[in-house]
């Protein structure tokens, strides 16, 4: 039986295992990964070993004495370890032939996984579907920005569906800063597996890259009460997760990864996403046509769950819970047909700003840059400059007009200062003149 624990950050905890039965995995492939990790980190405690395979010490041991039981490793006197005494083991000859052996078939060692149904359970536990963020919980997350009255009308009921967002318009307003702020306003906590088993086959998830550890659970093994019993130490309690993608975008990274040389799989970019949000900025600028990125999800999308695929050609599904962020400078009717526009769930666009809101955005910025707000020069640039453009206002422009003339300052060894003519020159460098260069 497993032990029922509350709920933390409003996510209901994996249930620590009390038995081997409970960790749905079978004695065998338990056996293994336990040869392998003795074999590949020379641990020798039992304890250092429960920590290694991510196990309660009770469960750990039971492999040990197991695996001693087949002759596979042998007890080696007493040590002091952690504070207490513990019996250190070792392998046997048979015990590192079998270490071999198991790692000629797979170089996966450390953390017993988790069967894939108990994933799916967990998964259902905390899914991104279920937050609840109000309008205060984006405010707070994006104060920083200046954005249109009824972007937080629009973005809320998108953010809370947990299904699919397109942001849309032109380049330079803000839509990749508002997606990582719906990521910070998910301040909630989730369970990532270290990894998962499918078919006798081990597929990591947990990755440091992806994932933020919000803590460690370390067991005692001198201690009554294990801290590691607290829920499933097989997962990792992190922040949501955000995968961020950019023009580097493949199709052959929504699938499973394969290394034929260590013969161990890796969980697909939106895999590891899973619970959390998925962006892909600047669609449109990937190898792949963004009608076949949408194409690859049109399943996932629709129907909460993927499909994917091990290299002997068996395919299972892993849920699909994540909340895909598109985020484009094109106009969607020149990237995706209707069948793919129906899919996405919400299409907001995202426009440059007015004029209010531009010296708004001006002033902020000049503000945190230490440089005073010229009466003369605002009034060159909305005048004179910005009248040569169709007054189009970009959220862009206004840090990389301060940041050119606090350039041009240091370079003349001049104190921080706007006016006329350094507006100029800032604003020389924002655009390029069209013309033709001669070869």
């Amino acid at each position: 039986m497993n032990i029922s624990l509350p709920t933390r950050n409003g996510v209901e905890p994996p249930p620590g295992p009390r038995r081997m039965e409970d960790l749905g995995i079978s004695p065998v492939m338990m056996r293994d990964i336990l040869l392998k990790t003795m074999f590949r980190t020379n641990l020798s405690l039992p304890s250092d070993i429960a920590r290694a395979i991510c196990l309660p010490l009770q469960l750990a041991q039971e492999l040990l004495d197991l695996a001693r039981g087949q002759k596979l490793v042998e007890a080696v006197g007493s040590l002091i370890g952690q504070g207490g005494n513990e019996v250190a083991f070792q392998l046997t000859d048979g015990g590192r032939a079998r270490a071999l052996d198991a790692l000629a078939q797979s170089e996966y060692y450390g953390a017993i996984p988790v069967p894939l149904e108990a994933y799916k359970a967990q998964v259902k536990r905390q899914s991104i579907r279920d937050i609840r963020l109000s309008r205060e919980d984006l405010q707070s997350a994006m104060g920083h920005l200046i954005l249109p009255p009824d972007l937080l009308s629009n973005l809320g009921p998108a953010v809370t569906s947990g299904r699919s967002v397109l942001l849309y318009g032109p380049p330079g307003n803000g839509k990749s800063a508002i997606s990582n702020g719906i990521r910070d306003a998910m301040r909630d906590k989730i369970y990532v597996p270290r990894a998962v088993e499918y078919g006798g086959q081990v597929i990591t998830v947990y990755d440091p890259i992806v994932h933020s550890s919000a803590e460690e659970s370390k067991d005692d093994p001198n201690s009554l009460r294990r801290s590691s019993n607290r829920f499933d130490n097989r997962y990792v309690l992190c922040e949501r997760p955000t995968v961020i993608t950019g023009g580097e975008l493949s199709l052959d990274m929504l699938d499973l990864a394969y290394n034929p040389v260590s013969r161990t799989y890796q969980a697909s970019l939106q895999m590891k996403a899973t619970g959390g949000i998925f962006i892909i900025d600047d669609l449109g600028r990937q190898a792949e046509p963004p009608q076949k990125i949408v194409n690859r999800w049109i399943v996932p999308l629709e129907e909460a769950r993927d499909i994917l695929t091990l290299q002997s050609g068996e395919k299972f599904t892993v849920p699909f819970d994540t909340l895909v962020i598109f985020s484009t400078n094109f106009h969607p009717n020149e990237i995706f047909d209707g069948a793919a526009l129906r899919r996405i769930f919400f299409k907001i666009k995202i426009d440059g700003p007015g004029q209010e809101n531009f010296l708004k955005i001006f002033a902020m910025m000049a503000r945190k840059k230490g440089m005073a707000l010229d009466e003369s020069a605002l009034l060159h640039l909305l005048k004179v400059k910005y009248p040569t453009i169709n007054n189009v206002f970009a959220n862009y422009q206004p840090v990389y007009l301060i940041d050119q003339m606090i350039a041009v300052c240091e370079f003349e060894g001049l104190p921080r200062q706007m006016t006329p003519e350094l507006i100029d020159r800032a604003w020389s460098n924002m655009f390029v003149k069209d013309e033709v260069i001669l070869k």
